[in-house]
């Protein structure tokens, strides 16, 4: 597993032919992989309120930091389902491996944000065209979060080729932008509202903006064949990923779901806006990921969402 989280897409495509699927017994331990943080918290409400039990699930479920670390683990065979952002999905199914989202994870929203664009408090960056020439962390290297960014800069009169990209997970960035390693991080929530507490940072901006109103930050993949060799498990996955969705959804379980999250990232949520979870799965919004990907050339094309898509019913 180690071995496989830190293998790059790229090199995924040949451990992805060294484990063919094979279809499992309900009661065979069913490994799944996400990232610490509100996003893909779904399969922790699963985990903690017996939601998998009562579907006949046998789930483990493991923490990874980056998205692209999931990636390489399901295209290696060491993780069977894993949670990551829609551009590393599209990325590794333009380079062939044949991964298909089977449930959404975390939506933006910008009426109720979840990651904020932070700078030290006494940065002398005020706007866009500020961090011209600077370095700014994200969580990983051509997903969303520098996508989001550099759409933003280049939208309010700043130069998004001039800037240093670094990866940094989002627990380590405060400490960066304190010391002065970065001049700016995208950092998702619980970690942000967390940071901005503390004082020593402020919100340069809400990047995610730029893409639009409301999108799918994240969802649920697997391997094409491991999915048709294993349906029902699908089926059975997918329709717990809605039920955790919609009770997490429900303002009436934030306390609850605050600590579960906490339970399984260690990370204090605090007063941070919860995110909201897709209960379907909605092409629309996955698109504007797959567009601004092939803008800046991530992606070589755009190409439509239907065809990351699982018929999963």
């Amino acid at each position: 597993m180690r071995r496989a989280a830190f293998l790059g897409i790229s090199g995924a495509g040949a451990l992805a032919a060294a484990f063919p699927p094979r279809a499992f017994a309900q009661s065979s331990l069913l490994k799944v992989a996400t990232l610490p943080i509100d996003q893909g918290a779904q399969a922790y409400f699963a985990q903690d309120l017996k939601m998998f039990e009562r579907a006949g699930l046998n789930v483990e479920v493991q923490t990874l930091k980056f998205g692209q670390a999931v990636a390489a683990a399901v295209a290696g065979g060491a993780i069977n389902i894993g949670q990551s952002n829609i551009t590393s999905l599209a990325v590794a199914y333009e380079r062939g491996l044949p991964f298909k989202i089977i449930a959404g994870a975390g939506l933006f929203n910008a009426k109720k944000p979840t990651s904020y664009f932070l700078v030290a408090k006494n940065s002398p960056i005020k706007n866009a065209k500020d961090l011209n020439g600077k370095t700014v962390a994200c969580n990983g290297l051509k997903n969303i979060t520098q996508l989001s960014i550099q759409l933003w800069v280049d939208k309010n009169g700043g130069d998004s080729s001039t800037i240093k990209f670094v990866e940094l997970p989002f627990t380590e960035m405060e400490p960066a932008l304190a010391a002065g390693r970065v001049d700016a991080a995208l950092m998702a929530d619980p970690d942000a509202t967390t940071a901005l507490a503390r004082g020593r940072t402020r919100v340069l901006s809400i990047p995610f903006d730029a893409l639009g109103r409301e999108w799918m930050i994240g969802a649920w993949f697997a391997k094409a064949d491991w999915i048709a060799a294993n349906a029902e498990v699908v089926k059975k996955f997918a329709a717990v990923m809605r039920e955790a969705a919609a009770w997490a959804n429900n303002p009436r379980n934030y306390a609850q779901s605050a600590a579960i999250l906490e339970k399984y990232t260690q990370v204090k949520v605090g007063r941070a806006n919860r995110i909201a979870f897709a209960e379907k799965i909605d092409p629309a919004q996955i698109q504007p990921q797959i567009d601004v990907a092939a803008k800046y050339k991530v992606l070589r094309s755009a190409f439509p969402a239907e065809e990351l898509i699982a018929a999963v019913s």
